[in-house]
């Protein structure tokens, strides 16, 4: 038996001996279509070289391209695991010329590759053209030596195809196999072409043609090819077996899941079985390629595939989460053509784990409420759309998920009303919004995610995107266009920048289209918690609600915040590590250039506590551990350990960031919306620059990381080497020689202040006579000196005081306008002479008030230093009193 894996290694193996480039496939999400939900056909990636925007260094390709289709208007998910040929995800192989070859040769490789390759039989084998395609009905004679009667023309649209009303477009040729007379059906185009006889296997699309609105209006003047073959399907046909699921890949699956839930896929176990197979793939696949179980957009579609399959898993019996414990199976299947399943196996497995854990809470009360709800019905009622709706709105049933649990009672669902009760719940959130007390201009917001649904994030995984230009606001109104040199405000349908959320500063970059659009996008701002809006300036060419766009952030810029967001987390835990586990952030900021965090600590940091927490920081940026995410519950996340942000409101699910490794395990768990360095060693370098008190009992750090760390120290070492070029001495030794010269300027600061006192003392300063007066038989001292220092003041007084042995001293020291004055009296006067009451009337002198002190030494001083000799004049008046 001819393997799955085989089949695609040798459809590759065929087209690159032809001269082909055996390009990878392209991630799930697509890079270049705005307008798709997932890559849904092999060409899809090689959309933009088709039309001719996008040049690539080779002129012909093949590849096995990963394809869903449960989303949108490619939606196969109702009718997988019922039908022998329907999947969510498939490979869709293919081989594509890019003008180089056209029909002759795309027939030839088919037949070619069919026939003589895999000995397919001719016999079986037919095809189909274009009702007006003679050249191709002529090929397949001559290149295949097809019969007229296996050649047949097909009139509609079946077998022409188009990239959309403008654009390239040509007409089909169906490759279609026979599985032979014992099962139903007719060759296509017969009454019985919707039998299960005739399967097409290859469809092969001629880009023959350009048309606009709809209409042909010129021939190409690159003609290009572009075929697709199912590998599911191929396979079952060289496997000889009718049925895709009875292929080796899809009978390993389910043996797995036969296994694991003891029982066998027969009966009315057979469609569960198949549709857990199915819905592994697509989980594991959108998984590893970056999508995550959401309420809206992708990750919802992805639930949805989730949450069928798990069902199933419980119509089965299995008793304990099922899903995760078939990815080694999965794994073993495919990983070795697509390695990403081998990277991203943890991560789908807890992501499995947790959905299916959280599903299983909320399954069986659901199920009951339906069981109620369908009590009373027979086969072919309806089931009300409220009761659909109830199930979706409170317990997390998507409505195709209570279609698929009703089908085997032959029961319907009233989609009318399910709509009905979505729009009211729509209506109602409104009512609510506008009661709220939201500032009026909001509500443009709030019309925008009506009409238009919820942005889609891309960032966690790309850092380029294309999105559909869903609305522009300038000025504080909706627009439909803005030109050059306008500011404006642009909504999109998804986007790689973050927006500004949990202290991370939100994205710049460039929104740009092939028509010479460019805008700058200088912020990225969040509303009503699902819209990202981009803020820039139109610089040139001009934006239309609906355009497609393609969004490219800031590189340099997120790489930096990405750094200084992990280094975040990295300084929580060291500061907890070092302080104590009192230590809560009470806030952050994360931007390009620095880090701030703000956290609940009682007293300063040492330099020793700083000294630690950078070694413990740049320790596990040394170690370069990965940073993982996982989706799980807020009380799940807590309960493993997580801390969770300050100010953060959390939904349903959160985001659990871990980072590197400790004695313990896991060095830092949070739950955090962010964005992330992969792996720990990105940071680069991590030093703090600065703590200080917020308010009472919170503190802040500052800290850089990467190149601006870099830079930073780059900086300190340049001013240290000159510091030491001043010193002439060697930067080592610049602390011992800073030490030595504050050592000399105290000591000649000292012998200053003894100098001018003494010289002021002795009646050299200020021109007041050193020596006593006596004032009405108290003998008195009183002085005004200029440039005296105050802090010197009361030594002054002092010595006034012994010299007199009896008497009052006042001294008052004038200082750039303003004086301060001190009083000392005597021991055998402080019954009679109060130094703190001769002071009150210098003050007031010298314009101010108060001042305190002893009875015997008091000292204040006042903002009018030109009634120095006023101050003194009225201690003498007090005297003479």
């Amino acid at each position: 038996m001819t393997s799955t894996n085989d089949i695609r290694r040798g459809f590759l193996d065929y087209f690159g001996r032809a001269g082909h480039q055996i390009v990878p496939s392209a991630p799930l999400v697509p890079q270049n279509d705005p307008t798709l939900m997932f890559v849904n056909a092999g060409m899809v990636p090689f959309k933009n070289v088709f039309t001719g925007l996008e040049k690539r260094p080779y002129s012909t390709a093949t590849s096995s391209q990963k394809s869903v289709r449960a989303g949108g208007k490619h939606n196969d998910l109702d009718n997988v695991g019922y039908t022998a040929r329907h999947h969510t995800f498939f490979e869709m192989l293919g081989n594509f010329s890019f003008g180089d070859y056209f029909k002759e040769q795309a027939i030839h490789h088919a037949w070619t590759l069919l026939t003589k390759e895999w000995g397919i039989d001719p016999d079986r084998l037919t095809a189909t053209v274009y009702h007006t395609d003679d050249e191709a009905f002529a090929l397949w004679q001559k290149v295949a030596g097809l019969p007229e009667h296996r050649i047949i023309r097909i009139a509609t649209k079946d077998n022409f195809w188009a990239m959309g009303d403008d654009g390239p477009c040509g007409p089909c040729s169906e490759i279609f196999f026979d599985h032979g007379d014992h099962i139903p059906g007719g060759p296509p185009g017969s009454p019985d072409e919707d039998g299960d006889r005739f399967v097409e296997i290859w469809n092969l699309v001629f880009m023959q043609y350009e048309q606009a609105a709809g209409e042909i209006v010129s021939e190409l003047p690159r003609k290009s090819i572009d075929t697709g073959m199912g590998l599911e399907r191929i396979a079952a046909v060289m496997q000889g077996v009718h049925d895709n699921y009875d292929t080796d890949t899809f009978r390993a699956l389910i043996a797995a899941s036969e296994a694991l839930t003891h029982t066998t896929a027969e009966g009315d176990r057979k469609a569960s079985h198949r549709v857990i197979a199915d819905h592994l793939r697509s989980a594991g696949f959108l998984v590893a390629d970056g999508v995550l179980p959401a309420n809206e957009g992708r990750g919802y579609v992805l639930r949805r595939i989730m949450r069928r399959a798990m069902r199933h898993a419980h119509l089965l019996g299995a008793a304990e989460p099922l899903m995760h414990r078939l990815v080694p199976s999965l794994v073993a299947e495919m990983g070795a053509a697509y390695p990403e399943l081998v990277r991203a196996q943890p991560l789908i497995e807890a992501t499995l784990a947790q959905e299916e854990t959280q599903f299983r809470r909320t399954l069986d009360r659901g199920l009951k409420l339906l069981d109620e709800a369908t009590a009373g019905l027979e086969q072919g009622s309806t089931l009300a759309g409220e009761t659909a709706f109830k199930l979706y709105d409170t317990y997390g049933f998507p409505y195709d998920l209570t279609e698929d649990a009703l089908r085997a009672q032959g029961l319907a669902v009233d989609r009318a009303g399910f709509d009905t009760a979505m729009a009211e719940q729509k209506r109602a959130a409104r009512a609510a919004w506008k009661g709220s007390g939201a500032k009026a201009s909001d509500e443009i917001w709030f019309d925008i995610a009506e009409a238009s649904g919820s942005t889609e994030f891309l960032g966690y995984a790309n850092d380029v995107g294309e999105g559909e230009v869903l609305a522009l606001v300038r000025d504080g109104a909706r627009v439909e266009t803005a030109k050059q040199g306008e500011q404006v405000s642009i909504v999109v349908n998804q986007t790689p920048f973050y927006a500004e959320s949990g202290g991370q500063v939100g994205d710049a970059g460039t929104i740009t289209t092939d028509q010479g659009l460019r805008i700058r996008v200088t912020d990225t701002t969040k509303q009503l918690g699902r819209l990202w809006v981009h803020h820039g300036e139109v610089e040139a060419g001009e934006i239309t609600v609906g355009d497609a766009v393609k969004l490219a952030i800031d590189l340099d810029r997120r790489g930096a915040i990405r750094s200084n967001h992990s280094a975040t987390h990295l300084l929580h835990e060291a500061l907890r590590q070092r302080l104590g586990t009192h230590v809560a952030q009470k806030g952050s900021l994360v931007a390009p250039d620095r880090l701030r965090f703000d956290f609940s600590q009682p007293v300063a940091l040492t330099p020793a506590d700083i000294a630690r927490v950078e070694a413990d920081v740049n320790a596990q940026v040394r170690g370069n551990g990965p940073v993982v995410t996982r989706l799980m519950t807020p009380d799940q996340a807590i309960e493993e350990g997580a801390m969770a942000l300050f100010g953060e409101k959390y939904g349903d699910e959160v985001r659990v960031v871990s980072m590197g490794e400790d004695a313990d395990g896991t060095y830092s768990l949070e739950l955090c919306g962010g964005t992330h360095v992969r792996a720990l060693g990105e940071i680069g370098l991590f030093t703090v620059i600065g703590e200080g008190a917020v308010s009472s009992g919170v503190r802040r750090v500052e800290a850089l990381t990467g190149e601006a760390a870099r830079a930073w120290f780059s900086h300190r070492d340049h001013v240290l080497r000159e510091a030491a070029s001043a010193l002439r001495s060697t930067p080592d030794e610049v602390p011992a020689r800073v030490a030595a010269l504050l050592d000399d300027r105290r000591r000649l600061e000292r012998e200053l202040a003894e100098a001018k006192k003494a010289l002021s003392l002795g009646g050299g300063q200020g021109g007041a006579p050193a020596g006593p007066e006596d004032v009405n038989g108290t003998a008195f001292i009183g002085q005004v000196l200029d440039g005296f220092e105050a802090k010197g003041l009361r030594g002054a007084v002092d010595e006034a005081r012994q010299r007199l042995g009896s008497g009052v001293a006042a001294i008052v020291a004038v200082n750039d306008g303003r004086a301060s004055v001190a009083v000392g009296v005597t021991p055998d006067l402080v019954a009679s002479r109060n130094a703190v009451d001769l002071l009150r009337v210098a003050v007031v002198a010298l314009g101010g008030q108060g001042g305190g002190g002893r009875p015997d030494m008091a000292q204040g001083g006042g903002p009018d230093g030109d009634q120095a000799a006023a101050a003194l004049d009225a201690i003498r008046a007090v005297l003479a009193g």
